[in-house]
């Protein structure tokens, strides 16, 4: 039962304890997609305005509440690579549990309430990151990304920068080809193309400069 001296206990669990865990589950995201060739790599810890950075790390005001890693350009960007990085966050989570749990067994590591809370709150972090469904701010859990990879059925917006002839203007295309603005000069063209498709991942952006499309740069769904 709770009581009022597990008042203390949960502020611990969810000032430090679940922000731990919540760094080690994007340490697994960045892990893999640093494996795939991902630039850009970027992890915010929290939710709100931001506090500090440190590197790719950036902690906002909310610390103790949500988390998202941010990366693109991936050069291995096939299916079972995009499961892997999805995964990741699970399996670190499941790798630092049990890590835990074993030095606890050998009597390295003292059995106490943060280790208590620490394979606890591990175990909750991976069954409501890899439980397909849907979240309330619109985004989907790690879980429901994995399944439509696996079916096949994740859907990858094109958005093009394409040399009209008969104009004479660059053309930003969005993925059904309509047309979302035309400019004089290529690299605004691409600078807006690439506002585009970083707003509406997964999505890649082409250039037909050369005659033929040419992949720019692939902007990924942002695993949380």
């Amino acid at each position: 039962m709770f009581g009022v001296n597990d008042i203390p206990k949960f502020f611990l669990a969810f000032f430090l304890v679940l922000p731990i865990i919540s760094l080690v589950h994007e340490g697994g995201h960045v892990f893999f997609a640093w494996l795939m060739g991902g630039k850009n790599i970027r992890v915010s810890i929290g939710s709100g305005k931001i506090l500090f950075r440190v590197g790719m790390l950036e902690v906002r005001k909310y610390y103790f509440w949500y988390g998202l890693c941010t990366f693109d350009n991936l050069k291995r960007n096939k299916r079972f690579a995009n499961i892997l990085i999805f995964c990741g966050g699970a399996l670190f989570n499941a790798i630092a549990a049990l890590v835990v749990i074993y030095l606890i067994e050998n009597k390295t590591l003292e059995p106490g309430i943060l280790t208590y809370q620490f394979t606890y709150f591990s175990l909750y972090y991976i069954f409501f990151a890899l439980l397909p469904m849907p979240y309330p701010d619109g985004n989907d859990s790690d879980g429901k990304v994995i399944l439509e990879l696996i079916r096949n059925k994740a859907h990858v917006n094109t958005y093009r920068v394409h040399w009209n002839q008969e104009k004479k203007q660059w053309c930003v295309l969005d993925h059904q080809g309509e047309m979302v603005e035309a400019f004089d000069n290529e690299e605004q063209a691409l600078a807006r193309a690439h506002e585009e498709a970083d707003k509406n991942r997964p999505s890649r952006l082409v250039n037909s400069k050369s005659g033929r499309e040419e992949e720019v740069r692939n902007y990924p769904k942002v695993p949380l």
